[in-house]
């Protein structure tokens, strides 16, 4: 198995790399060369000073036939592979041109982002090492380069389309250049505004908290299992069945106060009480291997007195009354009473798919969507209970619906934004493919002639 077809899986299509290293160190082959005896691992292109095999292809075309089917021809495929190859490694060589370049603590940053994905789908760093048959750290030595081939391309692509603006003009000549057919239709989105009232916790609650907290540590201390003691008192949903076990995790992907407590720790050694933003913990080394941590923790969370909620929720009440007698706007409550840090961009609720303000009806919290389905836009709710995205406490909050839309085929009047953002990709796309055109022609490209063949978008060589 070869281990650096792992980067492909957070990658756009064009940006998977197949290498060709196995867990045994041989070349990888899919299973028809190997019963037929051949040896697939041979150069079948050449851009600028960089190879690319065979075996990039195939283990590239065997990982999409496993995990995605494939539709067309097998040969198709392989042909959108290597063209797709061929684009980054053009990309790559005009990166060094230009003179980008990317650190070592980068690559490394995202080394640590991507495995830590890995572990986490594998289950433990354990099972990764066994199924690869490498160690953690051999693992990220191999994908070193590669990642970072990946980063440079990545800044050579924004680096090609960072100019690149659309006029009105331009805008409205593309939506007019869409066949009547292909037209999108609009789901019906809402655009929502919110005021939280978030209660604070008493002192007298953190103190309860931490005497159970110390109570528990001290039982472990005598003897007591840590894992049963999670099993049965932690509140982290996600490790308390698992006694408290979080996996491997590498630097910046913990609390902070977390980690610089559980990066000190020894095997088997327990930590004082830590305080984040989601609690308190006590934490319990299991094993480390380089740069990566598995710890088991406790946690307990303080929690809203019901007296606090209750005052909560009345003056938020009293806030939708005075919103509805027009005696404040609703931009004057946002600033004046909210708690939450969205207030200052007028308490809109943001889409983390999108990054803007609207949202489709699956992409709403469902105590959200329950509640405006019963709203005309501009009304107000009354005072909903939640929980804060963060700390997970409990809270209270009135829900704006500013605007709601009909299912709608997209349209200039009411789609403009989002026509605007069609009209610049397709833009881009013309500006980068224009750039492939220009660039193949001044570097050095030679394909063998089992791909002469294939039906590539761009002519990557001058060869009849």
């Amino acid at each position: 198995m070869n281990i650096k077809n792992l980067v492909h899986r957070l990658l756009p299509f064009w940006m998977i790399l197949a290498f060709t290293v196995s867990s045994n160190g041989q070349n990888t082959t899919d299973s028809t060369a190997k019963q037929q005896g051949q040896i697939i691992d041979r150069v079948v292109a050449v851009v600028g000073s960089n190879a690319i095999l065979e075996s990039d292809i195939e283990n590239q075309y065997v990982n999409y036939r496993l995990q995605m089917g494939i539709s067309g021809s097998a040969q198709g495929m392989r042909c959108k592979i290597l063209e797709d190859i061929l684009f980054q490694k053009l990309m790559v060589a005009q990166a060094e041109v230009d003179s980008l370049t990317v650190d070592d603590e980068q690559v490394n940053g995202e080394l640590e982002r991507r495995l830590s994905g890995f572990i986490n789908q594998f289950g433990s760093q354990d099972k990764l090492e066994k199924y690869y048959g490498k160690t953690i750290a051999e693992i990220k030595m191999e994908l070193h380069d590669i990642v970072k081939e990946q980063m440079l391309a990545q800044q050579e692509q924004q680096n090609i389309v960072k100019d690149v603006m659309v006029t009105p003009s331009e805008i409205r000549d593309y939506f007019k250049s869409l066949p009547e057919d292909s037209i999108p239709v609009i789901k019906t989105e809402y655009v929502i505004r919110q005021i939280v009232k978030n209660p604070p916790i008493s002192v007298e609650e953190k103190l309860r908290v931490k005497e159970k907290l110390l109570d528990l540590r001290k039982r472990i201390l005598n003897g007591e299992s840590f894992s049963t003691m999670a099993i049965l008192y932690s509140e982290d949903p996600g490790s308390a069945k698992k006694g408290g076990e979080l996996g491997f995790y590498g630097r910046g992907q913990l609390y902070p106060e977390f980690e610089a407590v559980a990066f000190k720790l020894k095997p088997g050694e327990i930590s004082d009480i830590v305080e984040t933003k989601a609690g308190y913990h006590i934490i319990q080394m299991i094993d480390r291997k380089g740069d990566f941590i598995n710890v088991r923790h406790i946690l307990l969370v303080p929690k809203v007195s019901p007296q606090d909620l209750v005052k909560a929720r009345n003056i938020l009440d009293s806030v939708a009354q005075l919103i509805r007698a027009d005696s404040i706007t609703f931009d004057e409550a946002v600033e004046k009473f909210s708690d939450d840090e969205n207030k200052n961009n007028g308490g809109y609720l943001i889409n983390p798919y999108t990054g803007g303000t609207s949202f489709e009806g699956e992409q709403l919290d469902p105590q959200v969507s329950f509640t405006i389905q019963k709203m005309k836009p501009g009304e107000i709710s009354n005072p909903v209970p939640m929980k804060t995205e963060e700390d997970q406490k409990d809270a209270y909050r009135l829900l704006y619906l500013e605007s709601k839309t009909k299912p709608h085929k997209a349209n200039m009047k009411d789609d403009y934004a989002r026509i605007q953002q069609w009209a610049l990709q397709h833009k881009q796309m013309q500006v980068i493919n224009d750039w492939i055109n220009e660039k193949a022609k001044k570097t050095y490209i030679r394909i063998i002639d089992d791909y002469k063949t294939c039906n590539f978008t761009h002519r990557w060589t001058n060869d009849k």
